[in-house]
């Protein structure tokens, strides 16, 4: 990087897609990658299956399917958050870039705990250390860092993502009062302060060195579509093989029982074949294990890598467009997809003749939900595409709008 307060990043050709001023391969997979958030949030509110997809003794093949492509969606944020900023800082000073991460950071963390955190509860003042709040704390530690030498900050996050499974071992009580400083790092859970109550769904670490690793690889962004893809597949192959060696062998990677927040822990063979490969792709996730970071990410390199060159195609340029559109204005997708998919739960419940106040105090994430409440699997699917097709119009009506204001408050959208 050149040292002038005033320099711009590295410049060189377009590739990967970069049509009308954005790289298509990356709204693609940001794209995707919302959508199928949506498939998540919607069995939280819908589905009336009383177990969780991970449970190993109790889950199904389709069940943990729907659960588990939805594995890709926080690693695919947390990476392109950090190419974003690189494709930002290709038109912007140094200086302009860190004050865009630290100004969108904060806006971010504010959200969380306003809007966000309104729509998922309905419940005025509530909020939690959830994926848009680590999203913003990790865009605010990559600002000071944008000066460092690419190749250093690459090293950096690589060891980060590489070391970090080294402190699952810690424990809250071992930090005493300071407890709530583990969760923030590198736990779930919640702390109490009197009254109120810090829950970290998403701690930072590894989380902040994933957009650290997005960042990185934004050069890549800019070079011939050949010479990108080429380096995009072999990294995303590498990281799936090198994740089926360590989940095969349990070697490292993955928290074992009693550890783990919500999986099983190590693989082994079990009684089916179905289970068994489910146990297999059932690894952690709170707070991502290497091994979560290698099975998603490398399908996720893969993807941007033939993304760019999808477009162009007849039929699957459509298919590009149509989740690229919704990755053009991911956050202002995230906020309606929330209040669409609440709302819809209470329609739904009010339809069936069930119970739903209760997703007007708290949702699911301050109650049980009521017995007779909720739909199977399926029916999560079937509402699932109808509100994606119903948020489309109004997400391809605001990219319009944000592409005519380009330098207008809306870019924080």
């Amino acid at each position: 990087m050149q040292s002038s307060s005033a320099a711009t990043l590295p410049r060189s050709a377009d590739g990967l897609g970069n049509t009308t001023g954005r790289v298509v391969s990356v709204d693609f997979v940001r794209g995707l990658a919302v959508v199928f958030m949506a498939l998540d949030h919607v069995r939280d509110f819908v589905c009336n299956i009383p177990f969780e997809p991970e449970n190993i003794a109790q889950t199904w093949g389709f069940y943990f399917l729907v659960r588990w492509v939805t594995h890709f969606c926080a690693p695919a944020f947390f990476l392109l958050a950090g190419v974003g900023a690189w494709l930002y800082g290709r038109k912007h000073t140094i200086p302009a870039l860190q004050k865009f991460l630290v100004t969108r950071g904060a806006w971010l963390i504010l959200l969380e705990f306003t809007v966000i955190g309104f729509a998922w509860t309905f419940h005025p003042g509530w909020g939690m250390f959830g994926v848009i709040c680590c999203l913003g704390i990790s865009m605010i530690l990559l600002a000071p860092l944008v000066r460092l030498p690419r190749p250093v900050l690459m090293t950096l996050a690589l060891l980060v993502i590489a070391t970090h499974d080294l402190f699952d071992r810690l424990k809250p009580a071992d930090f005493a009062s300071a407890k709530w400083l583990l969760f923030v790092l590198h736990r779930t859970g919640g702390e109490h302060f009197g009254e109120h109550t810090l829950f970290v769904l998403f701690p930072l670490v590894p989380w902040v060195a994933v957009t650290w690793l997005g960042f990185s690889l934004g050069p890549l962004f800019d070079r011939t579509a050949k010479t990108a893809g080429k380096t995009l597949l072999w990294a995303g192959a590498g990281a799936i093989a090198l994740f089926a060696v360590l989940r095969a062998t349990n070697l490292y990677g993955n928290p074992p029982a009693g550890i783990a927040h919500s999986t099983p822990g190590d693989w082994h063979w079990m009684p089916s074949l179905s289970k068994t490969a489910i146990l297999f792709l059932d690894v952690e996730k709170y707070p991502p294990s290497l091994q979560y970071l290698l099975m998603t990410l490398g399908p996720i390199l893969i993807l941007l890598a033939i993304g760019g060159a999808a477009w162009r195609g007849k039929w699957s340029g459509r298919a590009v467009r149509f989740f690229a559109t919704f990755g053009s204005v991911p956050l202002f997708f995230y906020i309606l997809h929330l209040y669409a998919i609440h709302l819809a739960a209470a329609a739904i419940g009010l339809a069936w003749h069930q119970p739903v106040s209760w997703l007007f105090h708290g949702g699911f994430f301050l109650n049980y939900p009521p017995d007779g409440y909720g739909h199977g699997i399926e029916f999560v699917c079937v509402t699932w595409v109808g509100i994606i097709f119903l948020l489309y119009w109004p997400c391809a009506w605001f990219a319009k709008v944000k592409k005519a204001h380009p330098a207008s408050l809306l870019r924080f959208l």
